[in-house]
């Protein structure tokens, strides 16, 4: 896979210059971690994917805004760049969406997701946590994702999504909430299904 910094500084002067394999290629190296960023928002895998390629279209578009010299890493900083990206777009579907039925089941679909940097207990931890942040409403999930994966504050937040500082806040406290319940219950769960 092509990692260091000469060659997804070629991969970027071939996207700038509109070139098609070039964008196909960094749309493979960049498409697992991408989904599992637009999987934290959306209730299904196709939506996703849906969000993610029109994340993508973006990301072609502004290719030439992109300083590729501003860290060592032109990858990690590339996937820092991109991943505003693909949250705005997120928001963007949210709010389109806002007045959508509570969040589904975390399916079976979403477990094959591929992130090449990631290691087994990554890939545990993240099915875990996924599932139960997949179980909250829409506008719950929306604040927790915003406030605790990505790192906003409230008034972000507000602004962002349209809601009240207080409306965030509140969402924030009962997101948390319900995932103890459904961690702790989880827990339980796994302590009598034990053989031990």
């Amino acid at each position: 896979m092509l990692t260091d910094n000469a060659k997804i500084s070629a991969l970027l002067l071939g996207c700038r210059q509109n070139d098609r394999n070039t964008q196909k290629e960094l749309y493979y190296l960049l498409r697992g971690f991408a989904m599992k960023i637009c999987y934290r928002y959306t209730d299904r895998m196709e939506e996703s994917e849906e969000i993610m390629n029109e994340a993508f279209i973006k990301l072609f578009k502004n290719i030439q805004q992109f300083d590729e010299f501003r860290q060592e890493d032109t990858l990690l900083s590339l996937k820092g760049w991109f991943k505003r990206i693909l949250v705005n777009t997120c928001i963007d579907h949210y709010r389109k969406k806002q007045s959508s039925v509570n969040g589904h089941v975390l399916t079976s679909e979403s477990e094959k997701i591929a992130d090449a940097g990631e290691n087994g207990l990554d890939i545990l931890s993240y099915k875990e946590i996924i599932d139960a942040v997949r179980l909250l409403s829409p506008s719950y999930r929306a604040v927790f994702n915003l406030f605790v994966i990505e790192g906003l504050s409230h008034e972000e937040i507000s602004k962002k999504l349209g809601i009240s500082v207080g409306a965030s806040k509140s969402n924030l406290s009962k997101a948390r909430d319900n995932l103890r319940k459904l961690l702790l219950k989880k827990s339980k769960f796994n302590i009598y299904a034990s053989p031990f």
